[in-house]
């Protein structure tokens, strides 16, 4: 299922405001695979999926309540977790937490982005630090 069907199938119709979509990853390594440059599968991806990384976060309502929702986009690299989607899950987080409303995310990820080495895997302290921050203040 596409991201977008499932967007559609979750958010209660024209309830969908979405945050962050010009974040993009760079290229800290200088990584490459069989001759290509991380930077240019990442361009020639967007081009083809669409803009937002592997992840879309923003507000919406879902079943008349509000929330802010994350899903992961797997056809956009398989999902994987690079540093714009950790940057996107945290501020999805810490939105969610200053607007004291609930956090509803929607999983579909092959796990981190080895192109980006440790730098991705990084993002999983991140993310786990601001849902805790989350936690603390007792907002779902």
């Amino acid at each position: 299922m596409s991201t977008e069907h499932r967007i559609q199938l979750v958010v209660d119709d024209g309830k969908w405001q979405e945050h962050d979509r010009d974040l993009e990853s760079s290229d800290p390594l200088g990584f490459r695979v069989d001759g290509k440059r991380y930077f240019d599968q990442v361009k020639a991806t967007t081009r083809k999926v669409g803009a937002g990384d592997a992840y879309r976060a923003g507000a919406a309502t879902v079943g008349g309540n509000a929330v802010e929702a994350g899903f992961f986009a797997f056809e956009f690299m398989g999902g994987s977790m690079g540093s714009v989607v950790g940057e996107k899950i945290t501020r999805q987080f810490e939105r969610a937490l200053a607007h004291r409303r609930p956090a509803v995310m929607f999983c579909a990820s092959g796990g981190a982005r080895m192109q980006e080495g440790v730098l991705s895997l990084m993002q999983m302290a991140k993310t786990s630090a601001a849902r805790s921050r989350q936690r603390e203040a007792k907002v779902p």
